[in-house]
């Protein structure tokens, strides 16, 4: 994969993917989280946090995907990449099968592309102050785009401690945790999303469109 840095184009090949679950700094929060789902019928984590190891070919730089069937759902993440001789932030969406997730959440996370922006910065530049930057998600519904999800890192577990409890090999990139839906977790067909950071003045974006496939059988 090739990335747009503040030293210029930097090709890693990501060899091992970990998609963080569950990573809520609040735990009164995420353990009501949990709750909301066994009451659906999703299985509850056997720990908090949780990474779901995925098929590193899933993380992808692409303007569409293609997904079986329309309950799938994408959400905004920080996204950690080891390679290059470094450790970089970008951002990335952790798009899943919902209607998967009542089966098997490791299941739903390995079913979907998982899109990727094209820049990442230097994790070293933004380590002082992580808690500041602010992820956003808007989503296009009846032709309109509409805010789905916005808030801080502060809302996630530090990252930091993700990669202790998650060391990332060389090669190896983690997405890190998500926001609150606005309005609930539903399917959309197209993304816009952000990592800004307001004290160097500087944005990461992705943005992408969902082709679902026929469900056949």
């Amino acid at each position: 994969m090739q990335f747009h840095t503040p030293d210029g184009l930097t090709e890693i090949e990501v060899t091992h993917l970990f998609v963080a679950g569950w990573t809520g700094r609040d735990h009164a929060k995420v353990a009501h989280h949990i709750a909301e789902l066994a009451a659906i019928g999703v299985a509850p984590p056997s720990r908090t946090p949780l990474f779901y190891r995925t098929s590193a070919p899933l993380l992808r730089q692409a303007d569409s995907v293609e997904v079986l069937g329309p309950g799938t759902s994408g959400e905004v993440e920080p996204l950690l990449v080891q390679g290059a001789g470094g450790l970089w932030l970008g951002l990335a969406s952790d798009h899943t099968d919902r209607a998967l997730e009542a089966h098997s959440v490791a299941h739903s996370k390995q079913v979907c592309p998982k899109p990727a922006a094209r820049q990442l910065w230097p994790l070293a530049d933004v380590a002082g102050h992580l808690d500041q930057l602010v992820l956003s998600c808007d989503i296009q519904e009846d032709g309109t785009w509409l805010r789905y999800q916005h808030g801080t890192l502060a809302a996630i577990r530090p990252l930091p401690e993700l990669l202790e409890a998650c060391p990332l090999p060389e090669g190896g990139a983690m997405l890190c945790g998500t926001l609150a839906a606005i309005g609930g977790v539903r399917e959309a067909r197209a993304y816009r999303m952000a990592l800004t950071d307001p004290v160097l003045g500087r944005e990461i974006t992705l943005a992408y469109h969902v082709r679902p496939l026929a469900v056949v059988s």
